[in-house]
């Protein structure tokens, strides 16, 4: 069949979860054998999120190809399987800068360079690239921001025009929010017949309006909605609040948003019968854990959870799959210090000692190492958190007081950490970065080749540095392996403290490739240590 685009816009205020509405309705189907993809345009005009502070934006997330992306296809992949790339994130920075590209090549033969055409044709190629290019029967474009934000006024007309473009192939979803007045004790519509008034004043009738709201809303409140935005009533579906974002598909599925989106683009439903079982399961699992397993995250950034966002969402499915409800403490790494340590973590199964950049922090992450190290408690350091696990060993294992990272601006007699040779250069950052999947060996007989069971493995990475090979022999003698390396450069991936019960770091992300349906077997593999040492 031809390639259905379905568009996803945002209205009244931000944050409404058009992400998970996007990642739903994929899921959703995707149970009915489609294949399906799903896009975020964010208009900033950042070229990517790359350089942006997590408390800007949350969790920067890594595409297998490398790209650094929004943390909404952390979401997308995590509801649908999907590994995305680059060509699933694109910023009003990165439009620009293809067409100011071409304009310096002379692509555009001396023509005035305008937001209409040339700036709305570029969003366009990029919209339809993926269902061209890979030939999927859904394309699910989320159009970041709230309509009426000036900044995303090209990505809208973008839109507009191509639902005269594509016709029937192209649909609009529309995403508000109904507040609930406790004064009145009323819900009120009137923010959303605005917001749909502006998209319409744009050029836009959405076909489904989603509704966001933290109470039931009655058939009047729908039926008032509908006949004020010139929508059909069953196309008018409500978002409630609900205990975990993964029970969203199911509500939608309930109130037929797939139905409605084959019946809209011209799909036979009936020959496309849903299968959802897996998905059902774990919401069953995730409701019926009783037993909890406690998991103590430190880092420097934990007053925004979403800044962890893959590593929290990973460590719940794994506690899901484990039959237990995640129990989850936030450690602020400047506030964790030898002194407090103990007092702070000692009620926690498992420890993990998050990524990050820079130095900020970086002492409270030693302490709770030397401490998680010392009182054996089953321990996961990502990234930076290995980096952190190599020269705590290197201070209080092997003596150098003055151990530290090129990472940490310090000048140092014993640098555990060396910069690596540079994959990617960061113009503004004057850094390097490795990025994206890379292949890694573990060494058999391992705690984390036991996890993943084999030993070859495919993990992706965001970071500058790694282990010095220089001190290999000398950290192993003393009881840290180097059990992890990249066949290609021989660069140690994860260590390993085998005497332990569970106290391994990788310079990869794990996080980023664990889904719902497939969590990651070294998450699992932790949150069973944890479960195992539960106080």
């Amino acid at each position: 069949m031809e390639t259905k685009y379905i568009f996803v816009t945002g209205g009244v205020v931000s944050s409404l979860g058009k992400g998970i509405i996007s990642a739903s309705l994929a899921k959703l189907l995707q149970s009915r054998g489609f294949k399906v993809t799903i896009q975020k345009f964010d208009p900033y005009i950042n070229v990517d999120p790359g350089t942006l502070n997590p408390y800007e934006h949350g969790e920067c997330y890594v595409t297998v190809d490398g790209k650094e992306t929004d943390l909404d296809l952390g979401h997308y992949e995590r509801f649908t399987n999907i590994r995305t790339t680059r060509a699933n994130n694109i910023t009003t920075g990165r439009i620009y800068q293809n067409v100011i590209d071409k304009e310096r090549r002379g692509d555009y033969l001396g023509k005035t360079v305008q937001i209409i055409p040339h700036i709305t044709d570029e969003i366009k190629r990029n919209v339809k690239h993926l269902g061209i290019k890979d030939g999927y029967d859904f394309v699910i474009t989320e159009i970041g921001g709230t309509v009426g934000d000036i900044e995303s006024l090209p990505f809208v007309e973008a839109v507009r025009q191509l639902r005269w473009e594509l016709g029937k192939n192209c649909i609009c979803i529309h995403l508000t929010y109904v507040p609930y007045i406790a004064a009145a004790k009323e819900l009120k519509t009137k923010p959303t017949q605005h917001s749909v008034k502006q998209l319409q004043e744009l050029g836009i009738q959405p076909d489904i309006l989603i509704l966001r709201t933290e109470h039931e809303l009655t058939a009047d409140i729908r039926r008032k909605v509908a006949q004020f935005c010139n929508v059909s009533p069953e196309a008018v579906i409500q978002s409630i609040d609900v205990s975990s974002i993964y029970e969203v598909p199911l509500k939608m599925q309930q109130q037929k948003l797939d139905e409605i989106v084959l019946k809209t683009t011209g799909v036979p439903a009936e020959e496309h019968p849903s299968d959802i079982t897996g998905w059902k399961n774990f919401v069953e699992r995730l409701k019926c854990a009783k037993e909890t397993v406690s998991i103590g995250l430190v880092g420097k950034y934990v007053e925004l959870p979403d800044a962890y966002k893959s590593i929290t969402e990973a460590l719940m499915q794994s506690a899901v799959y484990n039959d237990r409800k995640l129990d989850l403490h936030l450690f602020h790494s400047e506030k964790v210090n030898d002194q407090n340590v103990e007092e702070m973590l000692k009620d926690m199964d498992g420890i993990i000692v998050a990524p990050g950049f820079g130095q900020r922090g970086i002492e409270g992450k030693f302490a709770a190492l030397k401490y998680a190290r010392e009182h054996d408690v089953p321990t996961f350091g990502i990234c930076l958190g290995m980096q952190c696990m190599v020269i705590e060993f290197a201070r209080n294992v092997l003596g150098y007081q003055d151990a530290n990272s090129t990472e940490m601006e310090v000048n140092t007699k014993h640098p555990v950490i060396d910069l690596m040779e540079s994959q990617k250069s960061i113009s503004n950052m004057g850094g390097t970065m490795r990025l994206g999947e890379y292949e890694c060996r573990l060494k058999e007989g391992t705690k984390v080749a036991e996890a993943y069971g084999k030993s070859l493995i495919k993990e992706r990475h965001r970071h500058r540095f790694e282990f010095n090979g220089e001190y290999r022999e000398e950290f192993e003698k003393a009881g840290m392996k180097c059990v992890g390396e990249n066949p290609e450069t021989g660069l140690v991936e994860v260590v390993e403290i085998p005497t332990l019960k569970w106290f391994v770091g990788t310079q990869y992300h794990p996080e980023y490739n664990s889904t719902v349906l497939n969590p990651n077997p070294l998450f699992m593999s932790f949150v069973k240590a944890a479960i195992a040492n539960k106080k």
